[in-house]
């Protein structure tokens, strides 16, 4: 699996808060064929403002699996955490990686003994994989110092849900191990106007996909960024509202949500981060035809 080249950390302003990429891996070109089963070329042809950077001439959606830190009310905050190294996974793409994502995380100014919190927007295994890391043979926090927050309802779900194995091994490896050392924090997420966890930063309840999935919203001196997480997964979505992921949990409520998102975002000055977006990450979302588009906001 290739790593992204270059060791340079993209980031984004709002207001006073710098919000920083942290890449992990570029996903391979079979990703969106399996993610995005609607999003075929011809499909993906049609919207020419795709090209270059979220997909190729060919149809094939660029996507990447990467997080954002920042600093907020004095925290330290990292937003999901991506696939981690050495993880036992059904997926080839996301098996066994070695990448150097501490790294690049260390060279954005936050080593990992120095974070506060991190959210997960939802329990999945490109989203939990850097909760551990191995420390003689066990799966231990990758962030000591800090609280994991996600959903009540998202953790109670997969609490009584019949997993396969592969999902049963990634709670064993990401999830658990956290929980045993008693970092994870469960919040209620109310689904009119989020959770405000610290001034500046709120949870913003975004189900379908998972049913305790969340988005993170940050706010500063009257600017205002949205992370995504899953409820978006790729900006073909902004134009064709119904093109669901294969593994959305509520189908129906997934695009419902996005639905109601994106309605709310157009033409506001709100700048969207896509936790897998292709570079340039971010943009606004405009009105397009009878749909949306993204003007891309290329990194500093």
């Amino acid at each position: 699996m290739r790593t992204p080249p270059a060791r340079t950390i993209p980031s984004w302003t709002v207001g006073d808060l710098t919000v920083h990429r942290i890449d992990e891996v570029l996903l391979p070109p079979a990703t969106g064929p399996w993610l995005l089963p609607d999003a075929t070329p011809e499909v993906v042809a049609g919207q020419d403002w795709l090209q270059p950077h979220f997909a190729g001439q060919d149809g094939i959606l660029h996507l990447d699996s990467h997080s954002f830190a920042f600093t907020v009310d004095g925290l330290r905050v990292l937003v999901d955490t991506g696939i981690g190294n050495g993880k036992e996974r059904a997926n080839p793409a996301w098996h066994d990686l070695h990448t150097d994502y501490p790294e690049r995380l260390t060279a954005a100014g936050f080593p990992p003994d120095s974070v506060d919190l991190v959210i997960l927007t939802h329990l999945h295994a490109d989203h939990v994989g850097w909760n551990t890391r191995t420390v003689d043979g066990a799966w231990v926090p990758t962030f000591p110092r800090a609280r994991y927050l996600t959903a009540r309802t998202e953790r109670e779900f997969w609490a009584a849900y019949d997993m396969e194995e592969a999902r049963r091994q990634m709670f064993r490896d990401s999830v658990i191990p956290v929980e045993r050392a008693g970092l994870l924090d469960l919040v209620d997420v109310p689904d009119e106007g989020g959770v405000q966890i610290v001034p500046g930063l709120r949870l913003i309840s975004t189900p379908g996909h998972t049913p305790g999935h969340v988005a993170v919203e940050l706010t500063s001196r009257g600017e205002k960024a949205l992370i995504t997480g899953d409820c978006i997964h790729h900006p073909v979505q902004l134009a064709h509202p119904t093109i669901g992921a294969c593994v959305d949990i509520d189908p129906q409520q997934s695009e419902a949500t996005r639905r109601a998102l994106l309605a709310s975002l157009a033409g506001t000055d709100t700048l969207l981060l896509g936790t897998h977006f292709a570079p340039p990450t971010a943009g606004r979302v405009i009105a397009h035809g009878d749909a949306y588009r993204l003007r891309p906001v290329p990194a500093a």
